[in-house]
């Protein structure tokens, strides 16, 4: 019984995928076109984008709308600290690591009013943030807050929380608990779209609870990463029990 024949696009991929990783096709260069690719391999488009898309799987090809494929700069990975959600120090403090900012007012939809524990309807703040490094994205944050305990100012002058977003960390006063959930899935069609990665991709998705002494929610957290370089460490405290002495 004869082996399987490796289909056609798995060795366009391997063709291409050893360009890249031998410097010959460099990090942050454009591939040629997909006619143009498909042309050189003689293959239809067709063959030539299902090769594509075993190296965007890869992480080694990321396209983007309207300019083409690009070879994708190395990545390091990202850590995300849970318990106080936030990420490594170097995100704040890396120079090829930029943060976009966007916030508006919205009213609470059904699944964000569960997640606030407020009524349908409510106006929220949310505050939009996507970290890019050398220009490609590494992580969206969705983030909502009760319009009433935004801080002051924010909604108009993005710098005000920009720190705090930064690091995707809670932007309120520091919360008595948070609960996070963490979770991986497919991306929905915003988030592959953002991130630039293929549907086949999974994300690391955290859902963060902040709450206060009072048992309030006081923000509701949306975070997704690739799930191809993405780790979330936990750690946990151990409290003994201190029976007092007998007398």
């Amino acid at each position: 019984m004869t082996g399987a024949v490796p289909s056609r696009h798995h060795d366009i991929a391997d063709d291409l995928r050893h360009q890249i990783t031998t410097g010959s096709i460099k990090p942050g260069e454009r591939l040629t076109s997909e006619v143009g690719l498909a042309t050189r391999y003689k293959v239809s488009t067709v063959t030539l984008r299902r090769a594509i898309a075993v190296l965007q799987g890869e992480g080694l090809v990321e396209k983007i709308h309207g300019k083409g494929n690009f070879v994708r700069h190395p990545r390091r990975k990202i850590m995300y600290v849970g318990g106080w959600g936030t990420l490594d120090p170097w995100t704040a403090a890396e120079p090829t690591v930029r943060v976009t900012v966007r916030s508006t007012a919205v009213p609470a939809s059904l699944h964000l009013a569960t997640l606030l524990k407020v009524p349908t309807g409510r106006p929220l703040a949310e505050y939009t943030c996507l970290s890019l490094e050398h220009g490609s994205p590494h992580g969206l944050a969705r983030i909502y807050i009760p319009r009433d305990l935004a801080p002051a100012g924010v909604l108009d002058d993005d710098s005000a929380c920009r720190e705090a977003v930064t690091r995707f960390a809670v932007l309120g006063p520091p919360p008595a608990t948070i609960q996070e959930t963490v979770c991986a899935r497919s991306p929905t069609p915003h988030e592959a779209s953002a991130l630039r990665i293929g549907n086949n991709m999974a994300v690391l998705a955290i859902t963060r609870i902040a709450t206060d002494a009072a048992g309030r929610v006081v923000e509701a957290a949306l975070l997704a990463f690739p799930g191809d370089r993405a780790d979330a460490v936990f750690t946990a405290h151990h409290v003994l029990n201190e029976r007092p002495t007998q007398g």
